[in-house]
């Protein structure tokens, strides 16, 4: 063999080694991105397109779990994000100090689960306004909480109207209350997600109004998946008339029970291009959480590939 015909076997022999190690290279990086999001590939388009993902409510399914415990659970069961609540044994609360926080959110940050945000009682429906000022104050209170926690926004809720009191009256105080948390909200990055709860105040054309007057860019609808979302003109209208003003996240019971159209709803949000987190706020009380999570997860998996 002349040195011409060596040289170019040399090259030949540079350029296959050099695929083979980017072929490698791409098999690696496509292993570790499996690794990552974990057996299900949460975060990963599924192959419907859905950009949907599967988060836990820590009510009710998670309230008895300290904070390693519940990590380990949603990343053992697929759920790859989950909105903290207050008063639970996981102890994330506005006591915590800034070391405290630190570590809460250094906690997560080692993890593959998403410290979606927090799940607040703050509500400002009252007759008192100083038990309005007082959870407006509140709601700042987990605001800076969630975002020294590495979270993304604060859940908080009407619960009701007052007797005496005219409906008008409630309403518009709710969506001035809801602004002024929502500005403060901004500031730090957290958005602010209005629970479709309470007496009265969980009827769609009800929170529809509350939001015609809570216009603030940054406070947003999180469906609450209630019969009454099925009353009135229906599902559908209902969904509609807020349809605008979803955030981040969206709260769903079991999956499983076949007492809720779960299908024409995820229907309707795979129309409008949801991209945020369906959260599993679970009421029943299965002896093993672990499988319950998993069969929930399954039953959400075939709902966006539905």
């Amino acid at each position: 063999m002349n040195r011409t015909a060596q040289q170019n076997q040399a090259t030949r022999r540079a350029m296959l080694a050099s695929a083979s190690a980017m072929v490698a290279a791409v098999a690696g990086l496509q292993m570790s991105d499996t690794l990552l999001a974990g057996p299900q590939s949460q975060g990963l388009k599924s192959a419907s397109g859905s950009d949907m993902r599967f988060g836990l409510v820590t009510y009710q399914w998670g309230k008895d779990l300290d904070l390693p415990t519940l990590i380990d659970t949603c990343e053992k069961s697929g759920l790859m994000g989950v909105e903290l609540r207050t008063e639970h044994r996981h102890a994330v609360e506005p006591a915590l100090s800034k070391s405290e926080r630190d570590a809460v959110r250094k906690r997560f940050e080692a993890s593959p689960i998403e410290l979606i945000g927090y799940g607040s009682n703050a509500q400002f429906h009252e007759a008192d306004p100083a038990k309005v000022r007082a959870n407006i104050e509140l709601a700042k209170q987990y605001i800076q909480l969630m975002h020294d926690c590495g979270g993304s926004g604060v859940k908080v809720k009407p619960n009701g109207f007052v007797k005496d009191v005219p409906r008008e009256q409630t309403i518009e105080q709710i969506g001035k209350a809801l602004n002024e948390v929502a500005e403060y909200g901004q500031q730090y990055g957290q958005q602010i997600r209005v629970e479709v709860h309470g007496a009265g105040t969980q009827e769609l054309p009800v929170i529809k109004a509350i939001f015609d007057v809570a216009t603030h860019p940054n406070v947003a609808v999180c469906w609450n998946s209630n019969g009454e979302d099925l009353k009135g003109e229906g599902l559908a209208y209902n969904f509609n008339l807020v349809k605008d003003r979803f955030g981040a996240t969206v709260h769903v019971r079991e999956l499983t029970l076949g007492d809720y159209p779960y299908d024409q709803l995820f229907g309707m949000f795979k129309e409008i291009k949801y991209a945020g987190w369906i959260l599993l706020e679970a009421h029943a009380e299965p002896a093993d959480k672990l499988p319950a999570l998993i069969a929930q997860r399954q039953a959400f998996e075939k709902l966006i590939a539905g």
